[in-house]
């Protein structure tokens, strides 16, 4: 329900009425004492912040309809294990979890440090955290939430994310801006991965992806045998392996890649669109498993093949000192 400044007037108590933020604390189990930012954007469109966990978003809704996988509660930054594969004793899925700055992908032995599964950045909290809901004119409320995220190591890297995620009172596009800083003195590989994980019932057995024509690629010989059908969801199949497919999708005019999800079944179709310029990997996460049934739409700077691996293709990015790098990503929700 989109609404104007002069509709409203006389008819609502105050704003939160009808799109509100609401900061909280939890205060029970693994996430006990993580701080949490409820956003509701009056038009369906509900989602939560973790500032606690590198501002990602975890629980999201639209219309009611849960649209992400969780496979667990939120866990405290605190219990992150950063020894191989540990990453996903911490992990939540969600909406949005940041992957990088030093490693996207497996672990990894490199720079003369150990780097765990997807690396740190979503176990940092946050600072300078703040909240804001205001009318930027007659027909815009605008709803955002920003912080600092800064990754950091005495005698090494010196890399801050600032990120701002805002949505506009009765549009139902959720737009998150990263600018990446490197504050330090010496050029330092940069990896960055936004990790999308969409679940039940958006994902069911009828559910399908639409990109623009592009270029798609598998990522080993399991993903090539499901080259046929990756655009395609199924039910869920006991044991099912994993595939990942390299999007290659050309930007439009805006500069922006996109490819979306549609249920037909619900009616509902989700767009997840990225700048193209900064993030040209698009990466497809298919996991049909029991229990482990989640789609996976995954902008980045990268592969998620660790830093060795995207060296070894001449793929790995850096950023030199004082460097600014932005990055834009979108997701939009439509009924029809």
């Amino acid at each position: 329900m989109k609404f104007t400044k002069a509709e409203l007037s006389g008819k609502v108590g105050s704003m939160r009425q009808a799109a509100y933020i609401r900061r909280s604390v939890l205060d029970d189990g693994k996430g006990r004492g993580m701080r949490i930012i409820d956003v509701n954007n009056g038009s369906g469109v509900n989602f939560t912040v973790y500032p606690d966990r590198g501002m990602d978003i975890g629980e999201a809704t639209f219309c009611g309809m849960p649209l992400v996988w969780l496979p667990a509660e939120p866990a405290v930054a605190a219990s992150y294990d950063a020894t191989g594969i540990n990453w996903l004793r911490s992990w939540g899925g969600g909406m949005l979890t940041g992957c990088g700055l030093l490693n996207v992908g497996g672990p990894c032995e490199a720079g003369g440090d150990s780097h765990g599964l997807h690396g740190r950045l979503s176990h940092i909290p946050a600072t300078e955290v703040n909240t804001e809901a205001k009318w930027l004119d007659d027909k815009t409320y605008m709803l955002t939430v920003s912080g600092k995220v800064c990754h950091s190591r005495v005698f090494g890297e010196n890399l801050c994310v600032t990120r701002k995620i805002s949505v506009i009172a009765g549009c139902n596009t959720i737009n998150i801006e990263d600018s990446v800083e490197n504050t330090g003195f010496s050029e330092t590989p940069f990896m960055m991965l936004y990790h999308m994980n969409f679940g039940w019932p958006l994902v069911n057995e009828n559910s399908y992806l639409t990109p623009t024509a592009h270029t798609v690629t598998p990522q080993g010989d399991v993903a090539a045998k499901g080259m046929d059908k990756w655009n395609r969801m199924q039910l869920p199949e006991a044991g099912f392996a994993e595939e990942v497919f390299y999007h290659d999708i050309p930007a439009d005019d805006d500069g922006f890649a996109s490819i979306s999800l549609t249920n037909p079944d619900e009616k509902v179709k989700l767009t997840v669109s990225c700048s193209k310029a900064t993030l040209p990997f698009f990466a497809e996460w298919k996991q049909m498993g029991k229990g482990e049934y989640v789609l996976g739409l995954e902008p980045a700077n990268c592969v998620p093949e660790n830093q060795n691996g995207n060296r070894a293709k001449n793929l790995l990015k850096s950023i030199a000192p004082g460097e600014v790098i932005t990055h834009k990503v979108a997701v939009k929700l439509e009924k029809f």
